[in-house]
């Protein structure tokens, strides 16, 4: 199995930037998908982003947050971040990463993720 654990969640003021990390154990990392979902309270999941890795890396990101969070990694750290800036009240949720082998047209459906790591908690306020 896979293992992920989420930290760097906090409070932050509208605009702030804040970097959350992703960090695995077990498995072949380089096999998986990662994804980034966020949920706030009485509101569905939602896909934040991913990092497919094909013959190159594939990016993609949610209308939402395309061109304020950045996904990157760390291989020698099995660590996958999300930079996130121009952090917004809208943002503020659990978030979660996520590993599978979802289809590209599934990535961004919490259905095609095999594991899941438990949530760091993002808050943006003034």
């Amino acid at each position: 199995q896979v293992q992920l654990v989420e930290s760097g969640g906090g409070s932050v003021q509208p605009g702030g930037p804040l970097r959350l990390s992703c960090a695995s154990s077990g498995g072949d990392g380089g096999r998986y998908t990662i994804g980034w979902f966020r949920q706030a309270p009485g509101k569905e999941r939602e896909f934040v982003g991913c990092l497919r890795r094909s013959a190159g890396d594939t990016y993609l990101y949610a209308d939402s947050v395309k061109g304020r969070f950045t996904i990157s990694r760390d291989n020698a750290k099995n660590t996958v971040y999300l930079q996130m800036n121009s952090l917004k009240p809208e943002d503020t949720a659990l978030y979660y990463c996520a590993a599978g082998q979802p289809i590209l047209s599934a990535a961004r459906t919490g259905t095609g993720y095999r594991y899941w790591g438990q949530g760091t908690q993002v808050t943006v306020s003034s």
